[in-house]
């Protein structure tokens, strides 16, 4: 299928190649790092491939844009807006698999009327949609999936128009509308009863009513996800008609998993960071690694150099050092569990645990206005990273006789009671927003704290506009030990490679 321009006229260079710079832009400032060399590989990708084959621009472009893993999502749905399928409404792939899915749910029916006129009812049109949507997603037909994804953006999705009382221009497509009424998640049951009529003309198996109940409800999930990411896609484009694309690629296009923040990720989101855990570990402990092979070196002995130099003439060719031993740290977390922040926490806490080998002790400590050490709990619990907040709150002694946050408390109890574990080779990390509900902040405490450690940093997961704003005691608290924004995994890691003591 030929790729058209945004125009709708055949490209010329000079425009595929401003489209092409465009899309790098749009890719950077969702952090993918590109450079000039990149761009140069993908404009050649382009001359060789042309635009004939979509799919194979995508995977050309694709091989020469990205680096590193955890960036073809953002890279597809970019490519999807600036390298649209098709531009409009696709009237004749609607039509054809509006009457490819009716004929494979009824051969005997008639064709199907054009759900877009004004004339047919609204109820009627969802009806219709989602009658299909059955058929298309029993026989996981992803084409007629995609038909149906452009209607239902057509006949839902419109929002603001001509005659909206509103802005000029205060008009688009929004999947949100368009799911909230199809509501594709609820027919499940449906799919499940088409598919299971379908074996059952099929013949007996004694092995399918188990196989239905156990696999069949989940692959029908996945199939309904797809199609939502189809809604989507064709929203996204359709609003890239209306409004500038690289704008919209910036504000509609989500981030990649490690550029979502903490304090705003989902559920979906916050299971995709988890699964993202032991890569990054393994990568930071690499850097770490190699942080601590340069550190043995030392520093370069001057007297041992000159010496050295005498055979060759005075030429110090072979400078001589100070080696030392660098021994591996030790490392302690005191981590606010408290639902707020309860996601960075956790991404942190497993993050450490995977990367104990690079400490000679790690302990680490919860609370939420009490301190309670769960060094244990978080090992034997290693092989369960979704319900780890929970079990901290339910099997240790992190809350009194409140449930909120009071830092001054918990940094009071652990000087108090856990001192002992804070010696001159540990670093000492603090996570949490340090909103403080008002309460005393006990400084005094974090003084006791940081006079004993090697080094105290302080994770704080809110952008740096916010400290300081309500019952934020971050400014308090900066004055006493470097405060630094973790927003995401990225910036936790670029922290973690660059800070922590070798």
């Amino acid at each position: 299928m030929t790729v058209p321009p945004p125009s709708g006229a055949p490209s010329a260079p000079a425009d595929l190649a401003a489209r092409l710079t465009a899309f790098v832009r749009a890719l950077r400032t969702h952090g993918l790092r590109i450079g000039p060399a990149e761009t140069v590989d993908a404009a050649a990708v382009l001359a060789v491939l042309g635009l004939a084959e979509r799919e194979q621009v995508r995977a050309g472009l694709a091989a020469a844009l990205l680096r590193t893993d955890g960036q073809r999502g953002v890279f597809d749905a970019a490519f999807d807006l600036f390298f649209p399928l098709g531009v409009g409404d696709p009237e004749a792939v609607r039509r054809a698999s509006a009457q490819q899915t009716a004929h494979m749910a009824d051969p005997d029916a008639p064709a199907p009327t054009d759900l877009a006129g004004p004339e047919q009812d609204q109820a009627a049109q969802r009806e219709d949609l989602r009658a299909r949507l059955v058929a298309a997603l029993a026989a996981d037909d992803r084409a007629a999936l995609a038909g149906l994804a452009g209607e239902a953006v057509a006949a839902f999705g419109r929002y603001g128009g001509a005659g909206a009382a509103g802005r000029p221009g205060n008009d688009g497509w929004s999947a949100y509308q368009t799911l909230g009424r199809l509501a594709p998640e609820t027919l499940l049951a449906r799919v499940l009863a088409a598919l299971r009529a379908g074996a059952a003309g099929a013949g007996p198996d004694p092995t399918a009513p188990d196989l239905a109940d156990h696999v069949l409800p989940d692959e029908i999930r996945r199939r309904i996800q797809g199609f939502r990411a189809m809604v989507a896609t064709e929203a996204r484009r359709r609003a890239a008609e209306l409004r500038d694309t690289e704008r919209l690629a910036e504000r509609a296009v989500a981030p990649s998993t490690d550029r979502i923040d903490f304090l705003t990720a989902g559920r979906d989101q916050l299971a995709e960071l988890r699964r993202t855990v032991h890569p990054l570990a393994r990568k930071l402990a690499t850097r770490l690694a190699a942080r601590r092979r340069r550190a043995a070196r030392g520093r370069i002995d001057l007297r041992r150099t000159l010496r050295r130099s005498l055979s060759t003439g005075g030429v110090p060719l072979r400078p001589a050092h100070r080696l030392r031993r660098p021994a591996r740290p030790e490392l302690v977390l005191l981590c606010d569990v408290s639902g707020s922040v309860a996601g960075f926490s956790d991404f942190t806490l497993l993050l450490v645990q995977a990367m104990r080998d690079q400490f000679s002790k790690v302990r680490v400590f919860a609370f939420v206005n009490r301190t309670a050490e769960v060094t244990d709990l978080l090992t034997r619990g290693a092989g369960d990273p979704a319900t780890l907040a929970r079990r901290i709150l339910t099997e240790a002694k992190v809350m009194g006789h409140h449930g909120n946050s009071d830092y001054g408390s918990a940094l009071g109890e652990f000087a108090e009671r856990h001192l002992d574990a804070v010696g001159p080779r540990t670093a000492v990390l603090i996570l949490g927003d340090a909103r403080n509900n008002y309460r005393d902040p006990h400084l005094p405490a974090l003084r006791l704290i940081a006079a004993r450690a090697r080094q105290v940093h302080w994770l704080n997961p809110e952008q740096p506009s916010l400290w300081g704003t309500g019952d934020s005691a971050a400014p308090d608290y900066a004055r006493v030990v470097p405060m630094h924004c973790c927003r995401n995994a990225r910036r936790l890691g670029e922290f973690v490679a660059r800070l922590l003591p070798v």
